[in-house]
């Protein structure tokens, strides 16, 4: 019987349970026996790996976190430490892993494909993106990113009552250190009256008066608005704090006395049952990832896509697996998603270039 491993590492989100049962259930469909590895790279290098049965993840579907636990692994970047990573998969003749996780976690991924199995063949390696910020190149979606973002609107649907009741602005923090597209897609769907995001490049100063302008313009006679909501991403480099202080003394100046409020959902966004979105999406990445070792693929990470351009680029798309699931390099994933950080890549601008046509409509 062959065998691969499982593991999930960086960030937990939403859904990632639901890959792993996924993994578990279609290796042993098609002939593997499954084996998880706990604390994500940390628990490779220390041999946490025992074999994974469907009794194992019967029903964790449905469940948040992760049952196979993370840990971030700095120290995985060692050739050294890689090597003796993979002599505890040969010791057990695994011949194939799945990586479920970010950037940092698809780096590892990419990192031990360069190791032999016990056959001298390169391990096989797959990586399932997951986030909650939805930072990953070459993916529509990442796995936990539907659920954050339902998180996130609910949570606001509820601060916008109390906003209204007492007439108050509100900023609402949400999660996104390097990417601000939790906070874009929240502001729409939540009916806030402005997003503030990184990708603009906005200075602090310009921050605070895009904010003031929208909280004048929202209280002006001629909307008869009573409460304001703003959506703010944590990558946003001015805090949440010392932009309530200079967005109120500035309002003061103008003659405009508001009681503002900060809210930062933090972890909460973070946390919880995945969506029925997320957990489909979950199974058929990892359907597709294990299929793909099963055929030989290795360095790849497997992507969900709502549309192919026509006559676009369309890599390694496995028809016979799911019309929407591409297989990409792991060094061209991590390269691409580096430009989503740093604000070049071309989803990056075209959200940047989305935020400017709405914002005019949100703060209407």
């Amino acid at each position: 019987m062959s065998r691969l491993a499982v593991l999930t590492s960086g960030g937990d989100s939403p859904g990632m349970n639901a890959a792993v049962r996924a993994v578990v259930q279609v290796g042993a469909a098609i002939g593997y026996e499954v084996y998880g590895v706990r604390r994500g790279f940390q628990g490779l290098i220390d041999g946490q790996v025992a074999p994974l049965t469907r009794a194992d993840v019967a029903g964790i579907a449905r469940r948040g976190g992760t049952v196979l636990g993370t840990a971030r692994c700095l120290a995985f970047h060692e050739k050294g430490v890689r090597e003796a990573a993979a002599e505890v998969l040969r010791a057990k003749e695994i011949t194939g892993l799945i990586v479920i996780g970010g950037n940092g976690s698809l780096t590892g991924g990419h990192l031990f494909s360069e190791e032999l199995d016990h056959t001298g063949q390169r391990f096989r390696v797959i990586g399932l993106p997951a986030s909650i910020d939805n930072d990953l190149a070459y993916t529509t979606m990442a796995i936990g990113t539907d659920t954050a973002q339902n998180t996130i609107v609910e949570a606001i649907d509820r601060i916008a009552d109390t906003a209204s009741a007492h007439e108050r602005t509100f900023v609402v923090e949400v999660m996104g250190r390097d990417c601000g597209y939790l906070a874009l897609t929240a502001a729409v769907a939540s009916e806030a009256d402005g997003v503030l995001m990184r990708e603009t490049g906005l200075s602090d100063e310009e921050v605070v008066d895009r904010l003031v302008h929208i909280v004048r313009s929202a209280y002006s006679p001629a909307t008869g608005k009573h409460s304001v909501l703003i959506v703010k991403s944590e990558g946003v480099s001015l805090s949440s704090s010392e932009l309530k202080r200079r967005v109120d003394a500035a309002l003061d100046g103008h003659g405009l006395r508001v009681e503002t409020r900060v809210s930062v959902l933090g972890h909460v966004v973070r946390g919880g049952a995945p969506s029925a979105f997320d957990r489909l999406l979950a199974g058929r990445l990892a359907h597709a990832a294990v299929r793909a070792i099963q055929r030989g693929r290795t360095d790849e990470m497997a992507g969900w896509h709502v549309l192919h351009r026509p006559g676009g680029e369309l890599p390694d798309a496995v028809f016979d697996l799911d019309p929407f699931i591409t297989f990409w390099s792991l060094d061209r994933v991590l390269q691409e998603t580096l430009r989503i950080k740093d604000g070049t890549a071309e989803v990056t601008r075209w959200r940047v270039k989305l935020l400017r046509e709405v914002e005019p409509i949100l703060a209407s």
